[in-house]
């Protein structure tokens, strides 16, 4: 990454309370390094924290199509399989970005009320991390309680 991308990172983090600046700051580090990982988390922690999860969503599916490229997964997450990459090895760097990018999408789509995509999301993961290192069985047991009584 260009060093002045990541002053500008820096300078976000620093100014996270001047919404305005630091989303300019992270702005300015895409310009300079797009696509890099750090500036994408960057862009999804700040609109996430700052409740604007419409654009940490908008992050989340640039993160996952930059997930599968370099892990050279189908583009499509729903087209992805666990035999494309190393998903059962937490130590794997790439295939874990994937999947935890995926989750990160996959509660947006829920808190956004989206509830068929996040599950579609949360099955695959589930389908990819059958050990659940991740935890994804957390949001599916979320989707799975909606909508039932207290009683039952």
């Amino acid at each position: 990454m260009p060093p002045e991308a990541e002053r500008h990172l820096l300078q976000a983090s620093l100014t996270y309370h001047l919404g305005d600046i630091a989303e300019t700051h992270l702005r300015d580090a895409e310009l300079l390094a797009p696509g890099h990982p750090a500036v994408l988390i960057g862009l999804y922690r700040f609109y996430f924290y700052k409740g604007r999860l419409a654009d940490a969503l908008a992050v989340a599916r640039a993160c996952l199509a930059k997930a599968a490229e370099e892990n050279e997964l189908p583009p499509d997450w729903r087209d992805v399989r666990a035999d494309d990459a190393i998903f059962d090895r937490y130590e794997e760097i790439g295939p874990r970005f994937f999947l935890f990018t995926l989750k990160g999408y996959a509660y947006l789509q829920m808190r956004l009320g989206n509830f068929e995509e996040g599950l579609a999301a949360v099955l695959k993961l589930l389908e990819l991390d059958p050990g659940d290192k991740i935890g994804a069985r957390v949001l599916f047991d979320v989707l799975e309680r909606m909508g039932q009584d207290d009683d039952e």
